[in-house]
């Protein structure tokens, strides 16, 4: 968890992430990213010198009509005195069942997002983190650029400014195979995504082209991102 930790406080501490008196809602999906993230906020409070605190936050789609169950992630929560909320919705209803939309990511990830952002003002809090880590943010440019002929990506702070949030993404420096190593080292109670479109989007098609090139040079990703920060796209 140390390198982990690093990665974190690095990002954090570069681009201004966190102020003193912030209350930051961790976006808990239940993937390896938020869980590591939630953990690496609540433990670098010890020592990063800046005085914020953490609740950790769930937006629950209710896939199939079924609530998600949260007990572990509860329970780890509880051991970390975090407090947590969960919140059910009908976002999976509305998107298959209601819409049956025929490319569906987009359309709930917008709702999920903005459930996320009205909840963090519900649960007092100003700042919204999510677990976007490097490869997440490699992924999102090339999305971008195959998709729409664009060159973008998500920022590493965004102000929503329509709901007086800010965005940030600690793990935006973290390598998508460090975290998932920190999560089963830890043991993280990491729940199984019961999307139907789970592992078949085109977001998993531009993944295995980033590992295509990744066996051909293994600082790929890094040079990307690298080139976002020079380039200065998107605040990178």
């Amino acid at each position: 968890m140390q390198k982990m930790l690093g990665y974190m406080r690095k990002a954090i501490q570069e681009y201004d992430m966190l102020s003193d008196g912030d209350s930051v809602a961790a976006g808990i999906s239940g993937g390896k990213d938020s869980l590591v993230m939630l953990l690496g906020l609540q433990l670098l409070r010890r020592f990063i010198g800046i005085d914020y605190s953490v609740h950790a936050l769930a937006i629950d789609p209710v896939f199939g009509g079924k609530e998600t169950d949260y007990t572990a992630i509860r329970a780890l929560c509880d051991e970390y005195d975090i407090p947590f909320t969960v919140v059910p919705t009908h976002i999976a209803e509305v998107v298959f069942d209601i819409r049956k939309e025929p490319n569906p990511c987009s359309l709930c990830s917008r709702m999920r997002r903005g459930a996320l952002l009205e909840a963090t003002r519900e649960i007092g809090c100003s700042k919204l983190a999510l677990g976007h880590n490097r490869d997440d943010a490699v992924e999102t440019f090339f999305m971008n650029l195959f998709n729409e002929g664009r060159i973008d990506c998500f920022s590493p702070v965004s102000y929503m400014s329509h709901h007086d949030v800010t965005v940030i993404r600690p793990l935006v420096k973290a390598p998508e195979r460090e975290v998932a190593g920190t999560a089963r080292k830890l043991e993280l109670p990491v729940l199984k995504s019961a999307c139907p479109e789970d592992g078949h989007t085109s977001r998993e098609e531009v993944r295995q082209f980033i590992l295509e090139k990744e066996r051909e040079d293994r600082r790929f990703q890094d040079k990307i991102t690298g080139a976002l920060k020079r380039a200065g796209i998107s605040r990178w």
